[in-house]
C-alpha cells in the first residue's frame, strides 16, 4: 500500500473541484482557489504523478442509452477462495461494472447493469458458476444519488 500523500487545503479543494467537473479549466480552478494558473497546474501534475488523481472519467445518464437495470449482487464463496480469484471470476462477466471484496459476510459485492430482469437472471446464474460461489443475494437499484454527481 502506498504511503499517504501530504495534501493541504488547496490540494483538497482542487480535488473537490475536479470531482464536481473534471473538464473544469485550470483558469477556473485557479480563480476558485485564489492562485494563478501555473501553481494550480503544478499541483494537479503532482497529484497525478503521486497517484492521488488516478484518472478522469465521464458520467453517463443510463436512461439516455435505453432501458437498463442496475443491481448489486452479494457473493459468498467457499472459505478457501483467494480474494484475487473472487475478483477475477466476476471480472470475466461483461455486465459487471464493479467488484468490491469485503471483510465478513458477504465476500464480495458486485455491481451489474443489464437490459432486463431476465438478463439479470442470466448474469446471476453466470456469476454462480464462476469459482466457488456458495450463495448470492441480489438487490435491484430503484434510484440513485451520488455526492458530486
Amino acid at each position: 500500500m502506498p504511503a499517504p500523500v501530504a495534501l493541504d487545503e488547496i490540494d483538497r479543494r482542487i480535488i473537490d473541484l475536479l470531482r464536481e467537473d473534471a473538464r473544469r479549466t485550470i483558469a477556473d480552478i485557479a480563480q476558485r482557489v485564489a492562485l494563478s494558473p501555473a501553481p494550480v497546474r503544478r499541483r494537479i501534475d503532482r497529484l497525478e504523478r503521486t497517484g492521488v488523481i488516478t484518472g478522469y472519467t465521464v458520467q453517463v445518464d443510463q436512461a439516455a442509452l435505453g432501458p437498463s437495470v442496475e443491481a448489486y449482487v452479494e457473493l459468498r464463496f467457499t472459505g478457501n477462495t483467494d480474494v484475487t480469484e473472487i475478483v477475477d471470476s466476476a471480472r470475466r462477466v461483461p455486465e459487471v461494472e464493479e467488484v468490491a471484496t469485503t471483510a465478513g459476510d458477504p465476500d464480495a459485492l458486485v455491481r451489474v447493469r443489464v437490459r432486463s430482469v431476465e438478463h439479470l437472471q442470466h448474469v446471476i446464474n453466470g456469476l454462480r458458476h464462476t469459482g466457488h460461489v456458495t450463495g448470492t443475494k441480489t438487490l435491484m437499484v430503484l434510484s440513485r444519488w451520488q455526492r458530486g454527481g
